[in-house]
């Protein structure tokens, strides 16, 4: 498929704070760079994002700053906003999901699925806070952990164990509101019955994958979900900040954020329809089986990109005359770290975009996010590192043969481009090579390969620096000034050409060298497939010569890490001080997993068979949000041994998986060496 229309969504951000670095590596500079490079290859292209508005996240953001929720998300819109334009997003539009157009898209979406009867009613226990007069969303509840004893565990997950709960399993509840003891009582809600579209959501996947090649990771994580039947999903919920739902006895409930918020790419490509005075345009993009669809996330939105959305899009289209597109690829990115480290706001461990940018150009920045993407495992930002890759690539290669070939050109030749003569060996190689690149490069950037295309790009620069240094330009001009003359032509060309190749990458210092060359229009809006094209004139006047790119002195980057204050493995409060012998109360030993299931009605628990020596027991570990069932069959991990058991959701749970939980929340169990066998007592 060669699509000449092209919709590219990249994943909401959460309007409850800063963007940060790994934000802009996961999902955001991915899609721009493929944007941005779509659109030299002459295709038209709708570049959509948004901010994700709703949510009680952001509800309990507003009631501990003493504030409205509205006053938190105009205030996070706005910077977040302000970051991406900052930064070089190419959006056609940048919406939100508190817009009037997209309260009415998502009710539209709500309203035809509850008329034809697709989706569920169903009764259930919530707790209710008597004093507030208000049911209490999960984590509006805190209370005693079941599983560890944690008396400030909440009503979603415990954060000294790691165990994800329900909040009627919490010991001694209690509001949040009111600090008042809840009470159960009966509400409804409906709900959307995922496991309908099961069987379809697979064959679409397995489709998708044929046509556009899926990313590995990306199969692997739905694969792990489609193995078990995909659970009903709760499309309400007790709150009073979100979509309203015009439905008697829905009078304070609004839409779950998980249902709402995907639609937002739909409204939002509505809204930059009506903008530009051409209401049905957006049809162009959603609606037309021509358009390829193409949605940037990280990889904690896999399941909401590939299983849900797309299933909410086959419920529209199984009853509509208009039918919606579905992504054919999600290119999710594993996650950025920093220095070592999970980015953690709440322990100030790393570095948000606007802080960045106020001190450092955007070129290098994205620059050195695109050579250390995450694209297929986690990988860090160092500072380091960002100094070198600035300093030794971006100055010291590009920068310098730009540099070096505009003075000379300015001195030896009066700012004009010399006249090329018969070319030699060294002239043809360096044509050859530079024919080469926007095949390469290209065919990268069109199977999200963005490192390797970079790569190809960069390439070119180091070998245009060689076939300056091995012409040797500053003896010719003496001795062969035709000679030197045709150097100096073919150099310029291959300026010209890096100014259109690095565009989607560093687009402001592209349009530098644009600028340098004085060519009309602009470096983006030339063809990518005439990039290696020899078609810079003799005679032409060239314009100022520039430093492209200031190296980074190691005073800064000192002060830099001077700054990390907060030491990486900063250690959470935990339940006190406790005796050797307390210690030795507990009964740590070697389980091997033998079996592993999703608990049904559960997005957190899985189900886990272990084998302790000769004895089998059965523990449910809250880490299915975090592992596939089938990636943990096999392996080693360590329990507690003799914890009391035990019942979550109706099931015994014989021990207690360990695993290390960072303030973010993400889990990782805790693996034994294979050599170590089952049974084996830790110490």
């Amino acid at each position: 498929m060669d699509p000449q229309r092209i919709l590219i969504t990249a994943a909401l951000p959460y309007a409850n704070g800063p963007i940060h670095l790994g934000h802009l590596a996961g999902a955001y500079l991915p899609a721009d760079m493929y944007a941005r490079f779509q659109r030299l290859k002459g295709r038209t292209v709708a570049f959509i994002c948004g901010s994700d508005e709703h949510g009680v996240a952001i509800t309990m953001t507003a009631e501990n700053e003493k504030t409205t929720p509205q006053a938190v998300v105009d205030r996070y819109h706005a910077a977040n906003k302000a970051a991406f334009e900052q930064f070089g997003m190419s959006f056609d539009n940048y919406s939100r999901t508190s817009v009037p157009m997209h309260h009415d898209t998502a009710r539209e979406f709500l309203m035809s699925f509850h008329s034809r009867r697709i989706l569920l009613e169903k009764e259930e226990q919530q707790f209710y806070d008597v004093k507030a007069g208000m049911f209490l969303p999960d984590r509006y509840v805190e209370g005693t952990c079941p599983v560890c004893d944690n008396p400030d565990a909440r009503g979603d997950q415990c954060e000294r164990c790691g165990t994800y709960l329900d909040p009627v399993e919490l010991k001694n509840p209690r509001s949040k509101i009111s600090g008042a003891a809840p009470e159960l009582r009966t509400t409804t809600h409906l709900y959307f019955p995922l496991g309908k579209y099961q069987d379809r959501i697979g064959e679409y996947i397995n489709q998708s994958d044929k046509l556009d090649g899926w990313k590995e990771n990306v199969l692997q994580y739905c694969r792990g979900w489609l193995k078990d039947t995909l659970p009903d999903r709760a499309v309400t919920r007790d709150l009073e900040w979100g979509v309203k739902i015009p439905l008697p006895g829905y009078e304070h409930k609004v839409l779950y954020v998980w249902f709402d918020a995907v639609l937002g790419y739909i409204s939002a490509t509505r809204e930059w329809s009506e903008h530009t005075g051409r209401p049905d345009e957006w049809k162009k993009y959603w609606i037309n089986e021509g358009t390829k669809y193409v949605a940037f996330i990280g990889k904690d939105n896999v399941v909401f990109h590939c299983i849900v959305f797309p299933a909410m899009l086959m419920a529209w289209n199984d009853h509509h005359e208009s039918k919606f597109i579905l992504p054919m690829n999600v290119p999710a990115n594993e996650f950025l770290n920093f220095e070592g480290q999970k980015f953690s706001k709440s322990r100030g461990w790393g570095i948000d975009v606007q802080d960045m940018l106020a001190k450092y150009p955007v070129d290098p920045l994205r620059y050195y996010l695109a050579v250390t993407m995450p694209e297929n495992r986690d990988s860090d930002f160092y500072w380091r590192d960002f100094q070198a890759k600035n300093n030794n690539e971006l100055a010291d290669i590009v920068g310098n043969f730009v540099n070096r070939t505009m003075t000379f050109a300015h001195r030896s030749f009066s700012g004009e481009i010399p006249k090329r003569s018969a070319l030699h060996g060294l002239d043809e190689d360096v044509i050859a090579a530079l024919r080469r690149v926007p095949g390469t490069a290209g065919d990268h950037f069109e199977h999200y390969r963005f490192r390797e295309a970079v790569l190809e790009i960069m390439n070119l620069a180091r070998v245009a620096n060689k076939y300056f240094n091995d012409s040797e330009p500053w003896n010719t001009v003496r001795t062969d000034p035709d000679r030197c003359a045709t150097t100096i032509n073919v150099s310029l060309q291959i300026v010209r050409a890096l100014s259109i190749l690095l565009s989607p990458v560093i687009p402001f210092a592209s349009e530098e060298i644009w600028k340098m060359l004085n060519l009309t229009g602009e470096a983006a809006g030339h063809s990518w497939d005439f990039a290696s094209e020899l078609m810079l004139r003799e005679g032409h006047k060239l314009g100022t010569a520039q430093i492209l790119f200031t190296k980074i002195e190691d005073e800064v980057i000192e002060s830099e890490l001077q700054k990390l204050t907060t030491p990486p493995a900063t250690i959470q409060p935990g339940p006190g001080v406790i005796t050797l012998d307390d210690f030795k109360k507990v009964d740590l030993r070697v389980a091997k997993i033998v079996e592993c299931e999703r608990l049904p009605k559960s997005e957190k628990l899985l189900k886990l068979q272990v084998e302790v020596g000769a004895e089998r027991r059965q523990i449910l570990a809250g880490i299915a949000q975090h592992y596939a069932p089938e990636n943990l069959v096999g392996k080693l991990a360590v329990v507690v041994f003799n914890l009391k058991p035990v019942k979550l959701m109706g099931q015994e749970s014989q021990g207690m998986l360990l695993a290390a939980s960072n303030s973010d929340g993400k889990l990782t169990f805790i693996t034994p060496s294979t050599e170590i066998e089952s049974g084996s007592i830790v110490k």
